[in-house]
């Protein structure tokens, strides 16, 4: 019977992690909010990314990829975007995390100025997305998404 009760328990305990496991990430979530593309483009309001913070988007690629990226106001006042991985380490799923006017390399820890994003290519640096503003909107087209999308083949 002591078996059977010590058992119990530990299943009783496992279940109530599990619980507690999905209902924060129900509250939480993923940081990526996903964008749902119209006419061949992803438009972001413009008004909800101008604040100097990283703001993480996805969306899917015509072949099925769920593309990762991010959307950042550098301190000259020109929204960047970027793929959320960079050639090198793009096979660790990793991508980057904001440490005020940078943004870091979570897998190898290096540093990119934010106003540096879309104007430098390769190595680490964070792989870039044409994006135009129209209106009150920031636009990035599909072709653009599909083009990036074997980035995040890999997480």
């Amino acid at each position: 019977m002591k078996l059977f009760k010590n058992g119990f328990i530990s299943f009783t305990i496992l279940i109530i992690l599990l619980l507690a496991g999905s209902n924060t990430y129900a509250l939480f979530g993923s940081k990526f909010k996903n964008m749902e593309p119209k006419d061949g483009n992803v438009y972001i309001p413009i008004n909800k990314v101008n604040d100097g913070k990283a703001h993480y988007f996805k969306t899917k690629s015509n072949e099925g990829t769920i593309v990762d990226y991010f959307l950042v106001q550098s301190g000259d006042g020109v929204i960047r975007a970027a793929i959320d991985s960079c050639d090198v380490c793009y096979r660790s799923g990793k991508g980057y995390v904001q440490e005020g006017n940078v943004m870091v390399c979570t897998n190898c820890g290096r540093r990119f100025a934010t106003d540096r994003i879309n104007e430098i290519k390769g190595g680490c640096n964070p792989a870039p997305l044409k994006r135009v503003v129209d209106g009150d909107n920031l636009v990035i087209s599909m072709k653009d998404i599909n083009d990036n999308a074997w980035y995040c083949k890999y997480k």
